[in-house]
């Protein structure tokens, strides 16, 4: 039985010679006329070699999984066609967000860059301690699960490369969001006082992020190098991956800072969240290694991040095309779009406010 899918396997292609604490083994037919497989045992620990011919498995197996495919097709196209609609009838206002901030971009640079310097002024290592507290976490976590807990990471790859793939999209989407919520507050003189765009003031702060994930990707690479993993096709798509994880923050930080000025202490919802979400989401466990319900397995796996980490690790290890996943692709696209279109068309009303 596999997904609500039974098939029926003659039970003489189960029935070998080599039969363990079994006295007697025949095929019998019960009141009702059906055949039943009758044994007679003895000891504790009966077993049974049994020598399936693979095709009959999986002739079955692949009729289904065709179907199923099939309904995740049609079920996505729909979803999109929906989502297309839906934007073709708001397309004035959803193009609104990337006229205005493509038409403000040397201003959002220009606040981006002295964000990332003003928020080490005054140290003596100044913006190198945005590398150092990163690498410091990889560090720890690799000494206290492939040192002290001996994971053995996935499939025999290096658990350091399997762990740090899923760390870097999490340490700047965590950066962004913690940043990102506080903005309007944090630039309220800006809001307060002139003729300001407060759309932009988010993506500051996202910029202000991308800075140290992109040294981190390039340090990432560089450790794969090491490992002897060299760079192939398949690292392109940490572009793709990467401008993933970009919107996905952008459009949660639109939200969590309209609501922010509202709500303060969502600011301590966010820290308590980010803190259970890295344990949540598979960064430092392998989800294909943990015995749960089916059920809780696909709950996991709807958390939009899932498909983020996974697809570092498909690009850097398991060498899979984006493409491949098209069902978890559009929902993810789905899922991340909407919180910017809600939140931009409640903009207005945020700057009223301020």
């Amino acid at each position: 039985k596999y997904r609500s899918t039974e098939m029926e396997i003659p039970l003489e292609t189960l029935i070998q010679t080599e039969n363990h604490d079994m006295v007697s083994m025949k095929i019998e037919k019960d009141a009702n006329g059906n055949e039943c497989l009758v044994m007679k045992t003895e000891n504790t620990d009966p077993y049974l070699d049994m020598d399936l011919d693979q095709s009959v498995i999986h002739d079955s197996y692949a009729a289904h999984a065709a179907k199923m495919n099939w309904i995740k097709i049609l079920t996505a196209v729909i979803l999109l066609d929906g989502v297309c609609l839906v934007l073709f009838r708001h397309r004035e206002k959803v193009l609104a967000l990337p006229l205005e901030l493509f038409q403000n971009r040397n201003l959002i640079f220009a606040l981006a860059k002295n964000d990332f310097k003003t928020k080490y002024a005054g140290s003596y290592l100044g913006i190198v301690w945005a590398f150092i507290q990163p690498i410091v976490t990889v560090l720890v976590y690799w000494f206290v699960f492939q040192v002290g807990l001996k994971s053995p990471g996935a499939n025999g790859f290096p658990f350091v490369l399997w762990m740090i793939a899923g760390l870097v999209p999490w340490f700047f989407f965590s950066d962004v969001l913690n940043a990102g919520t506080n903005a309007l507050l944090e630039y309220s003189y800006l809001v307060r006082k002139v003729v300001f765009k407060i759309s932009i003031l988010p993506m500051v702060k996202e910029i202000s992020a991308l800075f140290v994930h992109l040294f981190f990707v390039a340090f990432m690479i560089f450790l794969y190098s090491c490992y002897g993993y060299f760079p192939d096709l398949y690292f392109l798509q940490l572009l793709y991956y990467s401008f993933c994880v970009f919107v996905f923050s952008l459009g949660i930080c639109y939200a969590t800072c309209a609501i922010v000025i509202f709500f303060r202490d969502l600011s301590q919802i966010i820290s308590i969240v980010l803190q259970v979400g890295v344990w949540v989401t598979p960064i430092m466990w392998n989800i294909d290694q943990v015995s749960m319900p089916s059920f809780l397995l696909k709950l996991l796996k709807l958390n939009p991040f899932y498909y983020i980490v996974q697809g570092y690790r498909d690009s850097l290890i398991n060498k899979v095309w984006f493409f491949e996943h098209f069902d978890l692709t559009i929902y993810f696209w789905i899922v991340t779009l909407a919180p910017v279109s809600y939140t931009h068309l409640r903009a207005h009303e945020t700057d009223s406010y301020l």
